[in-house]
């Protein structure tokens, strides 16, 4: 065999074990989430995870350092996810806040996932909580989106008389944590995206006929 042969043989392999790798890797997330929806951080155990994955507790941690790393792997992998729905470095407010409402959607299909959300956020206040920063840095990255999105809406004249962009951003975060819980209580009395929808449109002018998003796949984004 050619050294070029060999060189290629061996990226290959390289190539083929970092596959496996990552495919190993989203079997554990994807585990993990299921076990951390259906039973809780605190209650759901790494073991349960590696019995899921068809791997040894020690294997588990070969690839996640501890529970909380995993945890906190799960939640960056969702917001991952979300981003995909919420164009979140757009310049387009308008794009933004229709995300936004789509996304409440996509949940809505979800509820082993925004129950996990719920109760880690709640959970979270404590500074000693695993997730607490994590948790900080979603809310500081949420405003800041918002707001931004608010504001390239107000340099636009279309921000009601009244509103902030700063306020317009706490108060959507704010209606949307609480549709969540309520809607978790009693799925059949709340629509969390018709809800926020029509916070929206008291919040800015924005014409959702003419302003149509591209269609998502709720599946993909959802899985």
């Amino acid at each position: 065999m050619t050294n070029t042969d060999t060189i290629a043989t061996a990226q290959g392999r390289r190539r083929g074990t970092y596959a496996k790798t990552e495919a190993t890797r989203q079997a554990i997330l994807d585990a993990a989430l299921e076990v951390f929806s259906g039973s809780g951080y605190r209650a759901g155990s790494l073991r349960e995870i590696a019995v899921r994955v068809g791997m040894s507790e020690a294997g588990l941690l070969h690839h996640f350092r501890n529970k909380s790393a995993l945890l906190e792997a799960v939640l960056e992998e969702r917001d991952e996810r979300a981003r995909a729905v919420v164009p979140t470095n757009s310049d387009d407010g308008a794009s933004v806040l229709r995300g936004l409402v789509e996304l409440a959607a996509i949940n809505s299909s979800i509820p082993g996932v925004v129950e996990l959300f719920a109760t880690l956020s709640a959970e979270a206040t404590a500074p000693d909580h695993p997730a607490h920063a994590y948790f900080v840095r979603r809310y500081d990255f949420t405003r800041s989106t918002i707001e931004r999105a608010l504001t390239g809406l107000e340099a636009e004249g279309r921000l009601r008389h009244g509103m902030t962009p700063h306020r317009g951003a706490v108060t959507i975060i704010a209606l949307m944590d609480g549709l969540q819980v309520q809607w978790l209580l009693d799925r059949s009395v709340v629509d969390m995206a018709e809800e926020l929808r029509a916070l929206l449109m008291s919040f800015a002018d924005i014409d959702w006929d003419a302003d149509v998003p591209a269609e998502v796949d709720v599946d993909e984004a959802a899985s």
